[in-house]
């Protein structure tokens, strides 16, 4: 393949020259300290080139609980004129200062319990997590229900709000990788137990809940391969009869001894009696 001169030619993004420092608004140190307050500005830490005549000088903050701040002061001067002016002043952070934590909405910053009794904890109007209940869902428990398709619920959950909350359910206490899950017996599984409740639409066949009063997860989603002790069919294996072995007597030997009757017998005169003794 040949090219022309009317080819377009490749082109590189220069890098805009850096501004020469002024150097007589670098002088101007002095002017710039007027500008601030002597009791709040240290040493004056350096100049920087802004633009063509302008020039910043950084001195340090001593306000307490600003380490780490500079006082910024912006001269200038006009082309061919030695007379210098002060432009603007501003507190900025230098590169080791104590800042604040970056600000997270609170939409980003809420964590799953922090809603108490009597909060109130508004949806955005584009929550992905829910859509139109008049936009027809994949879910069939909301296709074949009308109340559900406007009629009743604004909104449903979509797809992806499903998804999550699935993922959610599956990787915490109440899934297959819990600590009683896993000490449980490997057929103690919810989803063959009597006690496990299906959830209805597609996550039936993942979920449901637990009716079990004794069960840790009473009342509870988990998932179909979630485990406890307290599954219904998980049963304790009858202990084995033990044989009692039959009572025996030894009469071989017999022991001969005198018994004497009590006084106030009713046959005092009747001679003591043989008293068998094995």
């Amino acid at each position: 393949m040949t090219t022309t001169s009317a080819d377009p030619q490749p082109t590189r993004a220069k890098a805009e020259p850096r501004a020469k420092l002024d150097q007589v608004c670098a002088a101007a140190v002095d002017l710039a300290r007027s500008a601030l307050d002597t009791d709040v500005a240290g040493e004056h830490l350096e100049a920087v080139a802004e633009a063509e005549r302008v020039v910043t000088h950084y001195f340090a903050c001593t306000l307490g609980g600003y380490k780490g701040w500079r006082w910024a002061v912006t001269v200038a001067r006009v082309a061919r004129s030695k007379h210098v002016t002060i432009c603007e002043t501003v507190l900025l952070p230098g590169p080791d200062a104590v800042l604040a934590p970056t600000w997270v909405p609170w939409q980003e910053r809420l964590q799953p319990g922090d809603l108490g009794v009597g909060d109130l904890l508004p949806t955005t109007e584009d929550d992905e997590r829910l859509v139109p209940g008049y936009v027809l869902s994949d879910d069939p428990a909301v296709e074949e229900v009308s109340w559900d398709l406007g009629l009743g619920r604004p909104r449903v959950m979509s797809r992806y709000g499903r998804e999550d909350t699935a993922q959610r359910w599956y990787d915490g206490e109440h899934g297959p990788h819990a600590a009683i899950s896993t000490a449980a017996p490997r057929g103690a599984r919810c989803g063959t137990c009597g006690f496990y409740l299906p959830l209805a639409g597609s996550l039936r066949s993942a979920f449901g809940a637990c009716g079990n009063l004794f069960a840790p997860d009473d009342g509870r989603v988990v998932s179909a391969d979630h485990g406890c002790g307290a599954h219904s069919e998980v049963l304790l294996e009858p202990a084995a009869p033990v044989d009692e072995l039959p009572t025996v007597f030894d009469d071989s030997e017999v022991e001969s001894v005198a018994v004497s009757r009590a006084a106030g017998s009713v046959h005092p005169e009747t001679p003591a009696e043989p008293y068998g003794h094995g």
